[in-house]
């Protein structure tokens, strides 16, 4: 299995919008999109004082699974409009790992 792992940074204010927009829109339209060998998305929030740090975990099967997803430059960020409104700042670029051992 393959994460695909990017970084979001809110505003405390808007940490809660943008959490509605993943849940709600986000995930949503990454589903329908009916991407073979997509197994599924994590959300992990850490509150620091001044921001809400968001790593988001995209899970696919394989590479070819993640290509067929983000297209040729899979390493580029998709950040939907409404999601780059709410956030401070985000990585444009994501990484990708390769899962070797899991309890879960």
């Amino acid at each position: 299995m393959i994460a695909r792992i990017w970084h979001g940074y809110a505003t405390p204010q808007n940490a809660s919008a943008y959490e509605k927009i993943l849940r709600k829109e986000v995930s949503s339209e990454i589903k329908n999109k009916n991407i073979k060998g997509y197994k599924g998305l994590q959300l992990l929030k850490d509150e620091k004082p001044d921001e809400v740090e968001f790593t988001t975990i995209l899970w696919f099967d394989s590479m070819e699974d993640v290509i067929e997803f983000a297209g040729q430059d899979y390493e580029a960020a998709w950040v939907p409009e409404a999601a780059r409104k709410v956030l401070k700042h985000y990585d444009s670029r994501v990484n990708h790992s390769k899962m070797i051992y899991s309890t879960l």
